[in-house]
């Protein structure tokens, strides 16, 4: 493309501020500035004593001893003005006085006392008062109004993206033509389908209209980041062929009051115009908290908009041919008035993929990479339960980074371990200097892991077992479950616990030592506890929910963390409770450790040696004693493997 080449008139216009600046400057200087003092005097408005102060100055002029510069005197609207000017010990003196002229005799005996000046004293009458004079005066005062007049036309008038003026007007971005299509949305199937009737809607409006069918005004998309809510809501557009407004929440909150409110009736002003439409709200929480919560009461801005926001969505009429979709991974915070009936008609959890949703999400975002044949994309889904789609998103951008940086013709298994470990984990850091001891105990704490793993009944099935360590972690082991899972037995969180605590009973047992090193899995096993005595109801205080949230929507829910309705002593019974879980979970696997002693022992020394063990491998050393001979076939996708730090520690869901 051939740049333009610049006018004239764009340098003079970028210069014009800068000459009307130094002109301002310039005057000033002229006008006021001076290298004595300056004082102004007013004097006394009775015509005796200012003919008495005129009678002094008369006489210091008369002996040297002032210079009289000026003398002004006029008469207007029946009063007598009267200003001069004199230097008297290099200091300038100002004087301005004011006086009735209602008495002939007092006027008369003022101008006596000045006339007395004789040739030293310029009197002016009212109206001898050149256009110059009064130019420089108001001087000052033009340049300003000028230059400010030329900022706002100029602000006016650019084309540039400066919007003074435009405070109130939304934000709302816009795109007419959606490439993106529900192909292109994987691992939500029942979210698309509920989807599917609004696009049917924005493309045949008459056939719901002739049934008597209202179609909801707005849909409310909620669930964990990541999960695709905003590409679900551009697939409706661009499958409905419609244009899409997209705005987020942050961009309705201003300083200035008003401004909130005004933006929200520009954007439905805007959708409306341009009906059939898609109107698409992000991260509505942050103007959509419950009302009556802020520092200003119900008068703050956000509260405000919220109440705009309220007002247009009742205005709509039914059928209007707008349809809102809003997004939030914060709905309980949100105000109750939006989600009732006739607003946000319709609630849909987009929730994270399973298995099969996982392998379809890998498949839509490997369709333009160069992925080797050997990759087999189940096995990749198996290994990454909880994640959503934008986390397998970005694993596969990192695994070609990786393939790119390499210079390698196709992405293989090695470069997707290793986005894993990077997404989750960080750079793994293998010129960490550890000492042998240190990496010995690190060895054994996670061969404790990987053996509760294999030995309990209700354990997640190992994947992986490494010693170098990555980020904080010194070693992981990465534990996936078998199936994916949305109700847990008490047996499967007892073993869990129990998996959680091997590494440090098997510090304690070959080290007769402790080390910081268990501090996370104590963290999750004593918090997993408590949510099996005061929400899941497994404990000898029988299905009494004793804790709940009691966040303050305005404060955030973790502000407040958790509200126990409880008295001293039932807290005390809980205490004991979440305890005794934690030591029978402690005593559990302290007897499979020592069961399988020397199969602890195997795996660890083999880790000091490999620093990385595979299920396959784990698995041999427990039931051979050795590694598997090369000859033998491996899990597709598991060569090579490099350490992945994943220990997929899942709690269970309510």
């Amino acid at each position: 493309m051939v740049q333009k080449p610049k006018r004239k008139g764009n340098a003079l216009a970028f210069l014009m501020p800068y000459i009307f600046l130094i002109g301002v400057v310039v005057v000033l200087i002229v006008l006021f500035g001076g290298t004595g003092k300056t004082v102004k005097e007013t004097w006394n408005p009775s015509p005796d004593a200012i003919e008495e102060k005129l009678e002094m100055i008369y006489d210091d002029v008369a002996a040297n001893k002032a210079v009289m510069d000026k003398i002004t005197i006029y008469e207007k609207e029946r009063v007598l003005i009267i200003e001069g000017q004199y230097t008297k010990d290099k200091v300038t003196y100002i004087f301005a006085v004011q006086t009735g002229s209602t008495v002939a005799e007092d006027v008369a005996k003022l101008y006596d006392a000045v006339y007395k000046f004789g040739n030293k004293v310029v009197v002016y009458n009212a109206f001898e008062v050149t256009f110059w004079d009064g130019l420089i005066s108001w001087l000052p005062m033009l340049l300003l109004s000028g230059l400010l007049l030329f900022f706002l036309f100029r602000t006016m008038n650019s084309n540039s993206n400066n919007k003074a003026f435009d405070f109130g007007k939304s934000p709302v971005k816009s795109i007419e033509n959606s490439k993106i299509r529900f192909a292109d949305v994987a691992g939500c199937d029942e979210e698309k389908q509920e989807m599917q009737e609004l696009v049917d809607y924005l493309k045949h409006p008459q056939k719901y209209t002739s049934m008597g069918a209202r179609i909801p005004k707005g849909v409310l998309l909620t669930g964990s980041p990541g999960t695709g809510k905003t590409l679900l809501a551009k697939a409706v557009a661009g499958e409905a062929e419609v244009p899409f407004f997209f705005i987020s929440g942050s961009d309705f909150v201003e300083m200035f009051v008003g401004v909130g409110a005004s933006r929200v009736r520009d954007m439905f002003r805007r959708a409306k115009q341009h009906a059939p439409s898609l109107l698409f709200i992000d991260e509505i929480d942050a103007v959509g908290r419950q009302r009556g919560t802020g520092v200003g009461g119900g008068h703050d801005e956000r509260e405000q908009t919220l109440n705009q926001l309220l007002v247009e969505m009742d205005s709509f009429s039914d059928n209007s041919g707008v349809i809102i979709i809003a997004a939030t991974n914060r709905p309980d915070v949100l105000d109750p008035a939006l989600l009732r009936p006739g607003r946000f008609d319709r609630q849909i959890t987009v929730s994270l993929p399973d298995m099969k949703g996982r392998e379809e999400i890998l498949k839509v975002h490997s369709r333009n990479k160069k992925v080797a044949k050997e990759v087999n994309l189940k096995n990749i889904a198996m290994r990454t339960p909880g994640f959503s789609g934008a986390e397998l998103e970005n694993i596969m951008n990192e695994a070609a980074i990786l393939a790119a940086r390499f210079n390698k013709k196709e992405i293989d298994m090695t470069d997707i371990d290793e986005a894993i470990d990077r997404v989750h984990g960080g750079l793994a850091k293998k010129s960490q200097n550890r000492s042998a001891e240190e990496t010995r105990i690190v060895a054994y704490h996670e061969a404790g892991h990987a053996l509760a793993g294999l030995k309990l009944k209700n354990a997640m099935k190992v994947q992986k077992v490494t010693i170098i360590p990555r980020g904080d972690a010194g070693g992981y082991v990465l534990m996936t479950p078998e199936n994916d899972k949305y109700n847990y037995t008490k047996r499967e969180l007892m073993d869990r616990i129990s998996g959680l605590l091997a590494g440090r009973v098997a510090e304690e047992l070959f080290f007769d030592d402790i080390t910081t090193g268990a501090s996370s899995d104590i963290e999750q096993s004593t918090r997993l506890a408590r949510r099996m005595v005061t929400e899941f109801g497994m404990s000898n205080l029988g299905p009494i929910k004793y804790e709940e949230p009691a966040g303050n929507a305005f404060l955030g829910r973790d502000y407040a963390n958790a509200h126990r309705n409880v008295s001293s002593e039932v807290a005390f019974e809980i205490d004991q409770e979440i305890k005794n879980i934690i030591n029978t979970a402690y005593e559990t696997v302290k007897k499979v450790i020592l069961d399988n002693r020397d199969q602890l022992i195997l795996i660890a020394e083999t880790l000091l040696t490999k620093e990385i063990l595979t299920n396959e491998e784990v698995v041999s050393l427990v039931e051979t004693g050795s590694l598997p001979t090369k000859e033998e076939p491996k899990t597709e996708g598991t060569e090579n493997p490099t350490d992945v730090n994943l220990e997929v520690k899942e709690e269970p869901k309510e």
